[in-house]
């Protein structure tokens, strides 16, 4: 078959801000199976540009696929660009099949294949497995019904098939780099970058967590393959930075060892930046100069609140003295720590705000990355959260940067206030400045003031769209707004029984 893979424009502020952009790995993973099966794949990144819809249906239409493939990391916001994109392109191409992945339809199934009738299947949880026996169902007329981890479209309604097994061993299935021309994609200003994931999914249960149950359990590469592929990476295609995109790759203090040393020994010239937690930190304080001698340059650490109440009501499992140790570790090893803040809580009030900003001038970190508490219905968090009233029902705004929950006791406004505030003050703070300016590693002088620059670009942007956006004083609840709370589904694959490949032999 043709299979064209399409990475569509994303509105979110992440994705229009930056020069850089970043490859779309979950495409990638995909489309490496593919290949392997004979299938003729290409890519077509839409985020540069961005590319308008007339001309992604252009180039889809001169490439003539059987099939054009669907997925967005951005989830839940990229899905109305997705939607739209697949519409139009079924207009122009009447007999092309529309496949759709990713988090957002593995849990909205029922809706998208009711209200989009140009959606022919979609895949629910892990694709590389899947997405090979449908394509090969819908080449030679195979049953869709005996196809695990899919939904399709019955003469009496949406389907869903039994679960798909989680893939455990996550070397059988290669990432299709050859699908990308590595020197458009940067990061970390203007140099050469790939997304990668040594594990997949968190064995931590923070209820609001969109990603735990998609991903269903914990696993991880082979610590040296893995680094042997980074390695590879940069010796033949010049990439420098590596972005990790895991929730916690360092679960397994001793698999992580393991590809910290490998990573060491093939002796590559690379920075290293992801997400971790905090306690993994504080666990690993005896080897974190294998950390910063493997290239690490900067951990997201996940405290999404320095406030106790907060932190027990959505099951983060971490402590602020914890988080402030982290810290401490991490600069003492010369690694930067990007503390994460949640803001939008109901019952949140300007004093929370202000324990809050103190907690977090304690902890001096880094950097900061503020975020709005956005629920996803799969979530146990979402029952908490389903009498609350949605202030934006403009789908691409819920991407964490955007406020879309009223809060009991604070007007929007003040809300943005206290957001942009917080992020001021720990940004231009004198110790942060002091940082910035003479920090007396030129890699994370370079990283800070990287960062500072986006900064500066994306504060105009979200007061600016606060200011333009429309917002409800009464609007829906979240559950009247998204459906009834969907956590009884939210494993999307089977973990009791092993994954078996089809036709294909094991890639290298």
């Amino acid at each position: 078959m043709r299979i064209l893979l399409i990475n569509v424009p994303h509105p979110s502020i992440g994705s229009r801000i930056p020069d850089d952009h970043l490859p779309p790995l979950g495409l990638l993973s995909i489309g490496g199976p593919l290949l392997d099966d004979g299938h003729v794949v290409r890519l077509l990144d839409a985020e540069f540009g961005p590319m308008a819809i007339e001309a992604i249906v252009a180039e889809a239409s001169r490439f003539a696929p059987d099939a054009v493939l669907f997925g967005h990391s951005g989830s839940t916001s990229g899905h109305p660009v997705i939607a739209e994109v697949a519409q139009v392109i079924v207009a122009a191409l009447p007999s092309v099949l529309i496949v759709y992945g990713g988090v957002f339809p593995t849990f909205h199934w029922r809706e998208i294949l009711r209200e989009e009738p140009y959606v022919t299947a979609i895949v629910r949880g892990e694709g590389e497995e899947t997405a090979r026996r449908l394509m090969r169902a819908l080449e030679f007329g195979g049953d869709l019904g005996a196809i695990a981890g899919i939904a399709f479209r019955e003469l009496h309604g949406p389907r869903a098939t039994q679960p798909a097994p989680v893939i455990r061993d996550l070397d059988a299935y290669r990432v299709g780099w050859e699908l990308i021309d590595h020197a458009r994609y940067s990061y970390w200003g203007g140099l050469r970058a790939v997304v990668v994931q040594f594990s997949r999914g968190c064995p931590h249960l923070c209820n609001y967590c969109g990603q735990r149950g998609f991903w269903t359990r914990w696993r991880h590469r082979d610590p040296v393959r893995f680094a042997r592929e980074l390695a590879r990476l940069n010796r033949e295609h010049g990439v420098k930075v590596i972005n990790f995109a895991d929730e916690n790759p360092t679960v397994s203090k001793k698999a992580w060892r393991s590809f910290l040393e490998a990573l060491i020994a093939e002796k590559v010239d690379l920075i290293l930046v992801g997400s971790t937690r905090a306690d993994d930190i504080v666990r690993d304080a005896d080897i974190l100069h294998l950390y910063k001698k493997a290239g690490w340059q900067r951990f997201l650490l996940g405290m999404e609140n320095t406030d106790e109440r907060t932190l027990e009501l959505i099951r983060k499992g971490a402590t602020t003295t914890t988080d402030r140790e982290a810290i401490r570790l991490m600069r003492q090893h010369g690694i930067l720590s990007m503390a994460t803040w949640v803001v939008g809580f109901e019952e949140e009030t300007d004093r929370d705000h202000w324990r809050g900003l103190r907690q977090l001038l304690s902890y001096d970190p880094d950097q900061i990355q503020m975020l709005y508490v956005t629920p996803h219905r799969w979530t146990p968090y979402f029952r908490l959260a389903a009498g609350r009233r949605v202030t934006q029902t403009d789908r691409r705004r819920w991407d964490y940067k955007h406020q879309v929950l009223a809060t009991r006791h604070m007007a929007p406004w003040r809300v943005l206030l206290w957001f942009k505030f917080t992020e001021m003050v720990l940004q231009c703070r004198p110790k942060a400045l002091l940082r910035v300016l003479f920090h007396r590693d030129a890699g994370l002088r370079h990283a800070m003031r990287w960062y500072t620059q986006m900064g500066r670009r994306v504060w105009p942007h979200e007061i600016f769209g606060f200011l333009r956006d429309k917002r409800l004083k009464h609007g829906p609840t979240v559950q009247e707004f998204w459906g009834a709370p969907q956590d009884a589904e939210e494993q999307s694959m089977s973990s009791s029984r092993p994954e078996r490949r089809v036709g294909a032999s094991k890639a290298a």
